[in-house]
């Protein structure tokens, strides 16, 4: 049965359409931020579990960098042949309105919902602890305003207790890139014409920082480390969208494509495991592989390509950002709940029924979110 990938190859070099296989691969990167938050839980059995799957669940922040590289290269199949001849206000401008009609209304509601929450446990509280975060968020007026600009990782160095929920440092992160945008856009329009494998060293080179930290201390944590990981992904991801276009997506390409995607999955697998070998987290330099599954994944037209293309993993891909948005606060809740009810932790069937339940419960709230609020709002007609 043929692949069910859409548009296909041929569109990359005129931005039109879905591509389907990376549209699947957003869930598998939400996913993995999920199962990477809720491994967290104090819950007896987690601990074995964890030791089972090993690196697979416990790098899944890595699931945040693959999103940088997937935004940047999304971003440029759609915009840069708009943005990147010259910088027009105009152009610029409608630009920044959709991705904040895209980003900003699902997250204010999950934002000013939580705000609520910490607000409260802040008034009846039994101490000072608002939210699981390691260093506690601030709450007063100007931290809500930060929150409602996406701004509020941009003066810290460290993102840890930057936003009320915790997640969110990196759509923060992100709105940054989307501003810088449509002056990068120059750079990289004109650097199109450059050879392939020019254009494709930059992009490794670019995952590089990030994979060396990995390699070297097993975690990518120094003083503003997070925005080596926005602009070095995402602009890992707009370079590898450069050379996907130069790309002609013959049958025989995208076969090749196809093993290539497989293979590299396999291979950040394997990689994950056997990096800790090396020592606790040394697989997550796997990173630098990022930009080849994007960019293979948008060529291929068979294998985990064809798995990703797939409507439940494609739909799967059109809420993750939803999923993202409410899986902490509704883990939050769970949590606290943990804390006053002993038998929520107790190594009873019914506490990890209740535990798989609110795992999987982020899933239609993700739906519900989606449906009412994030995609409503992202294709709402402007009025004239």
């Amino acid at each position: 049965m043929a692949a069910a990938v859409s548009p296909g190859p041929a569109s990359v070099r005129s931005g039109g359409g879905e591509l389907r296989a990376l549209t699947g691969l957003r869930i598998v990167a939400a996913a993995w931020v999920v199962l990477f938050h809720f491994h967290f839980t104090a819950l007896p059995g987690m601990a074995i579990l964890v030791d089972a799957t090993g690196p697979l669940i416990t790098t899944g922040a890595l699931g945040v960098d693959l999103f940088f590289v997937l935004s940047g290269f999304v971003i440029a199949y759609t915009y840069l042949d708009r943005l990147g001849p010259a910088l027009r206000v105009g152009a610029a401008t409608q630009f920044v309105w959709a991705r904040a009609r895209r980003l900003w209304p699902a997250y204010a509601l999950v934002v000013n919902v939580f705000g609520l929450w910490i607000g409260a446990r802040l008034y009846f509280g039994r101490d000072d602890q608002i939210a699981f975060q390691a260093v506690q968020p601030e709450v007063g007026l100007r931290a809500w305003v930060e929150q409602m600009f996406m701004v509020q990782l941009w003066d810290r160095p460290f993102f840890d207790g930057a936003s009320w929920v915790g997640s969110t440092w990196s759509i923060s992160a992100e709105w940054l890139a989307y501003l810088l945008f449509p002056v990068t856009a120059l750079v990289f329009y004109r650097l199109r014409n450059l050879p392939r494998v020019a254009l494709t060293l930059g992009a490794l080179l670019l995952m590089a920082p990030i994979a060396w930290a990995y390699l070297r201390v097993g975690h990518p944590y120094f003083p503003w480390s997070w925005l080596v990981r926005i602009l070095c992904g995402f602009g890992a991801g707009v370079l590898t969208l450069l050379v996907v276009r130069r790309i002609d997506p013959t049958a025989r390409v995208r076969r090749a494509a196809s093993r290539l995607a497989t293979a590299t999955a396999v291979f950040i697998g394997a990689g994950l495991c056997l990096g800790e070998l090396l020592g606790p987290g040394r697989g997550g330099a796997v990173i630098v592989l990022f930009p080849v599954l994007v960019g293979a994944l948008a060529l291929a037209d068979r294998g985990v390509a064809q798995f990703l293309s797939a409507p439940p993993m494609v739909y799967g891909g059109r809420i993750s950002y939803s999923l993202y948005l409410v899986h902490i606060p509704i883990f939050e809740v769970y949590w606290l709940a943990m804390a006053y009810l002993p038998e929520l932790h107790q190594p009873t069937l019914t506490a990890h029924l209740v535990g798989a339940g609110v795992l999987l419960a982020t899933v239609p709230v993700a739906q519900l979110l989606y449906r009412m609020v994030e995609n409503p709002c992202r294709h709402r007609p402007v009025s004239a």
